[in-house]
């Protein structure tokens, strides 16, 4: 009898197996023949009542691809290959097509987004708006004002300053703890730490970013989560330098930064 956990495990198998481009019956007839090792059609279709048709065509798929071997007796028989050499199979095909697809969006064009001079764009989700940060720092020429907590502050966040600060961008940062603060100055030597005028981790504030005086972002966390990879985030950002967003954020924190 199969357990619980091993049902929701096989669900979960065959979402991540349809999302790297197997069709439903692709992937049902391969985690069957996962469970079986070897077996006829026939086999297969027990665990689950997958039609024998759909079987026949989902092994031929397989089998082009590399996953199954087949015996061909009658009635046919099918083997799999192991789950170690199908998930690198699987991972070497995900970055064939990302490269391929990084090559097409080159051709295509414009290379970066256009920027709004008026108005603000809403970034919805911790991932997304971590890609946002991402972004904007990695174009930043001159320099960067940063403020966010501890636990969205991540290694890709680090990544990104650092390589700013290589290429001689000024890099302002603050309301982060002293532990944080420490780790910041052995990865971003020339980082200038400056006080908030506010309690900035008293309050649901996620990130405030501007860069070269020309694009801002503003986050905030929705919910304050055990775990830091459960924090939902929401931002607003707009760029130009007679954008309102920019012009406010900028002039908060001008004089502030000439002070330090």
């Amino acid at each position: 009898m199969v357990s619980f956990d091993e049902e929701q495990a096989e669900a979960e198998a065959l979402d991540r197996l349809q999302d790297l481009g197997l069709s439903q019956y692709e992937a049902q007839t391969l985690i069957n023949l996962l469970r079986l090792g070897t077996g006829t059609a026939q086999d297969i279709t027990r665990i689950n009542n997958v039609p024998r048709t759909r079987v026949y065509e989902a092994a031929d798929r397989l089998h082009e691809m590399g996953f199954i071997d087949i015996q061909h007796t009658t009635p046919r028989k099918f083997t799999v290959i192991s789950k170690e050499t199908i998930v690198r199979m699987l991972n070497t095909k995900r970055e064939a097509t990302i490269t391929e697809l990084s090559e097409y969006l080159e051709t295509i064009g414009p290379a970066q987004p256009q920027r709004e001079q008026y108005g603000v764009w809403t970034v919805t989700g911790r991932e997304a708006v971590s890609s946002r940060i991402d972004e904007f720092i990695a174009e930043a020429d001159e320099q960067i004002v940063y403020m966010t907590v501890d636990e969205l502050l991540t290694d890709d966040h680090l990544e990104a300053l650092r390589d700013a600060a290589d290429r001689g961008v000024e890099i302002y940062l603050a309301g982060i703890s002293e532990a944080v603060e420490d780790r910041v100055r052995e990865e971003v030597s020339s980082i200038e730490l400056f006080e908030t005028l506010w309690g900035w981790r008293d309050t649901p504030a996620g990130s405030l970013l501007i860069t070269d005086e020309e694009t801002a972002l503003v986050s905030v966390l929705e919910d304050e989560a055990a775990d830091a990879d459960d924090i939902e985030e929401t931002a607003i950002w707009g760029a130009g330098d007679r954008n309102s967003l920019v012009v406010v954020l900028r002039s908060i924190f001008a004089w502030r930064l000439d002070g330090t």
